[in-house]
């Protein structure tokens, strides 16, 4: 084995590892605040958004605006069909199918939170779902990713 092939191997385990340590300290952070709170600010999804804005910060699905607006967008589109047509199987269908094209018709598009319309359904929430979990909880998210993205250097390639 090449030392250039290890070394990429090694600086790729590594960030591996940082990613996944700044993921749990992330939504530690936030469960923790939750668990002293009793204010719910986690969401199944936001286990997904970790992945993507701690493991692949430069992606544009990993972008702040596109992280919150479209946990928010896509709970709105939930609790709409929510409170006007019920938890039926082809609401949920619906609401996904209106979540994935208004994010892709806004430039919004974070695919962790498609899932949020088919969370409402199930969960059956007030409209406060939108301020907690999903707004407080998203902006969490993407701070604590901010701080930890700046906090941890980045491993470097070496030739």
């Amino acid at each position: 084995m090449s030392h250039k092939h290890s070394s990429s191997r090694h600086s790729h385990g590594l960030q591996a590892l940082l990613a996944g340590l700044g993921a749990a300290l992330a939504i530690g952070f936030i469960a923790g605040i939750t668990d002293s709170t009793h204010v719910p600010l986690l969401l199944g999804s936001f286990g997904s958004s970790a992945v993507l804005v701690l493991g692949f910060p430069e992606s544009g699905f990993s972008k702040p605006l596109r992280v919150v607006g479209a946990h928010v967008l896509c709970a709105a589109i939930g609790l709409v069909f929510l409170h006007f047509c019920g938890p039926h199987w082809w609401a949920q269908a619906l609401s996904v199918g209106l979540c994935i094209s208004t994010m892709l018709c806004l430039h919004l598009v974070h695919p962790p939170a498609g899932s949020n319309a088919l969370l409402v359904l199930a969960m059956q929430p007030d409209w406060t779902f939108l301020l907690w979990p999903t707004l407080l909880g998203s902006l969490g998210l993407i701070t604590l990713a901010w701080i930890w993205q700046r906090l941890v250097p980045k491993p470097h390639h070496h030739a």
